[in-house]
């Protein structure tokens, strides 16, 4: 009798602890497909917003009352440095992520790195434009066609300005924790996001900036 409780205890000990560490596993991915999904839902509520945008850019355009237009205002060849800047950090961003499926971290911290100096570098030519216009006496209060310009293109960077800081604490954990699961998702919901900037930057500098010349 007390053999036949002996052989049972071995199978019955382990089974809850299988168990268990099959439940912990399914919740982990559950969690995590979760935080992706959810992350979805974000960008397309961003995707409402930037359409409402665009929509009242659309309507507004014209409406420069007595002002300058986009054709008087706006330097192609200056924004189009701009958009080759923010493309590139997109391939830079990929590029850490490639790093990240390699397991380098440094690589990672580098690539992460360059992408945030072209951040920089896209956002201090923005603001470098809206302080030129501005000076000019076309800010956004002089039109209804100004005031949906910077409202749009404003709107888009704060999107990066808030990327950028996001990258940075990402930049910051990384070099505390190093390559964790938990930091890798946040590194892949950060890469959708940057991505979808871009874009809608592709939008703004055809619909704002090229047919503007038109």
């Amino acid at each position: 009798m007390s053999t036949q409780v002996l052989d049972r205890n071995p199978a019955q000990a382990g089974a809850p602890a299988h168990a268990g560490a099959h439940g912990h596993d399914h919740a982990h991915h559950d969690t995590s497909a979760n935080t992706v999904y959810g992350f979805w839902i974000y960008l397309m509520s961003d995707c409402i917003i930037f359409a409402g945008l665009f929509a009242a850019f659309a309507v507004l355009r014209g409406e420069v009352a007595g002002g300058p237009s986009a054709k008087e205002l706006f330097e192609l060849n200056y924004v189009l440095v701009e958009t080759f800047i923010l493309l590139f950090s997109s391939i830079t961003y990929g590029m850490a992520m490639i790093s990240l499926q390699n397991r380098s971290l440094k690589h990672v911290q580098t690539w992460l790195g360059i992408t945030f100096l072209l951040g920089l570098a896209f956002m201090a030519m923005e603001i470098n434009e809206f302080h030129h216009l501005i000076a000019e006496g076309a800010g956004p209060g002089r039109s209804a066609f100004l005031s949906s310009f910077f409202t749009l293109v404003g709107t888009h960077g704060l999107h990066v300005a808030s990327g950028m800081l996001w990258m940075i604490v990402l930049m910051w954990q990384l070099g505390k924790k190093g390559i964790t699961p938990t930091l890798s998702k946040r590194l892949m919901c950060l890469s959708l996001f940057w991505h979808f900037l871009d874009v809608v930057w592709i939008g703004v500098f055809t619909v704002v900036y090229l047919m503007g010349h038109l």
